[in-house]
Formats: C-alpha cells, sequence, structure tokens
C-alpha cells in the first residue's frame, strides 16, 4: 500500500503517515473507550439529577469523592451545557481514531497533530477544573478523576510515540522528553495526588 508524501525545505520526501506503533495505537483505542465511558455515564447521572433533585449519583462515595457535589456548580456547565457532552464529542474522535490506528489504517500526520491539539486543549481544560475542584468547589467527581488521567496519557502518547518519534534521531532534547515521558507522568500523577491529601487532608486525618 503506497502512502503520500510530502516535500520538505530540504527537498527530501518523507511519509505523510508514518506508521503508528502498535502499544499506541492500543492505548489510544481503550484511553479512548474509558473516556467515552466516563463521560457518558457522567451525562446520564447528570440527566437524572435534573430529574430528580433527591437522585444520588452513583460516584457519590463519601463528602470529599462526591459527583453530585460537582455537577450542581456552575464549573460544570462551562459553556452552558454539561462538561460531559464535550468528552462524549471527544473522546468519539478519540475512539474511532484508535480503532483505525489499531487496524493500521495509515492517518495523515496533520491528522495526528490535529488530534494532539485537541488534546492538549483537553489538559489545559483539564487542569482548570483540577483547581476549580480542589479549591472552589471542595470535592472531587471519580468519573472526571477518570477523564482527567486519561486525558493526560493520551496527550503524553500521540505526542511521544506517533508524532516525535520519526524525528527523535535529530533532535536531542525531543529524544530526552521522550525517554522520560513516563517518569514525567507518573511526576503529574503523583504532584496531583499530593496536591488532593494536602487539600482535604482536615477529612483524610478522620479515616486514619
Amino acid at each position: 500500500m503506497s502512502v503520500d508524501v510530502v516535500a520538505e525545505e530540504s527537498g527530501e520526501l518523507q511519509p505523510a503517515a508514518a506508521p503508528v506503533p502498535v502499544l499506541s495505537a492500543w492505548w489510544v483505542l481503550i484511553g479512548g473507550v474509558i473516556g467515552l465511558l466516563s463521560s457518558i455515564t457522567l451525562t446520564v447521572e447528570k440527566i437524572e439529577l435534573l430529574r430528580n433533585a433527591a437522585y444520588v449519583p452513583t460516584c457519590n462515595i463519601n463528602p470529599i469523592l462526591s459527583c453530585g457535589s460537582v455537577m450542581v456548580t456552575k464549573q460544570a456547565s462551562v459553556f452552558g451545557f454539561p462538561n460531559p457532552l464535550l468528552g462524549i464529542a471527544g473522546f468519539t474522535v478519540v475512539v474511532v481514531t484508535g480503532v483505525l490506528a489499531v487496524a493500521k489504517v495509515p492517518l495523515p500526520r496533520w491528522y495526528w497533530t490535529g488530534l494532539e491539539v485537541g488534546l492538549a486543549i483537553g489538559a489545559v481544560f483539564v487542569h482548570w477544573l483540577i483547581f476549580q475542584s480542589l479549591y472552589r468547589i471542595g470535592a472531587l467527581c471519580p468519573y472526571c478523576m477518570v477523564v482527567w488521567a486519561v486525558t493526560i496519557t493520551l496527550l503524553v502518547v500521540v505526542a511521544a510515540s506517533i508524532l516525535l518519534r520519526p524525528t527523535l534521531n535529530d533532535r536531542g532534547i525531543l529524544r530526552f522528553l521522550f525517554g522520560w515521558r513516563w517518569s514525567l507522568v507518573t511526576f503529574w500523577f503523583t504532584a496531583v495526588f499530593l496536591l488532593i491529601m494536602v487539600r482535604f487532608w482536615n477529612y483524610w486525618s478522620t479515616l486514619i
């Protein structure tokens, strides 16, 4: 099967659709499915809460881990509709992309770049939501936290394994970041975990 080629400034032709590593393709699919299911679940819970103000969402675990406390805030509908609808739209694109990648259907580099831009915007939104959850709302939504984690890992996988891999031989800093990508992700998870522990320590300490 032939692939499209594009001419770079050097005059050398490069494949426009680089092969996607198998593990990366599968994570795009799996991560997309997890994010989509979480978004759908949140949407269903929101609808039930709108229909019945006394409804207790399934993700209400304790005073801190409480989707219901988050759903009723203005931050849960930033654009005038429930935030999970954005997740349904976005993760549907990710799932379709994952299916094509697993099936080894070549996708042009501009498509992956566009997906990475979308994930980057999603990551910025995620960090805004983390700040709002910790320091404004004072509660955490478990399903939302799943979406946070999936968005960050997808951002790293698409950037490192798909977009940067073909250029690693020529770019030292990118090669360094590629080698340390999962260490950086681990640092991110650890930092968020510590922020949560510190912010709600008064409650966690009562459980000890």
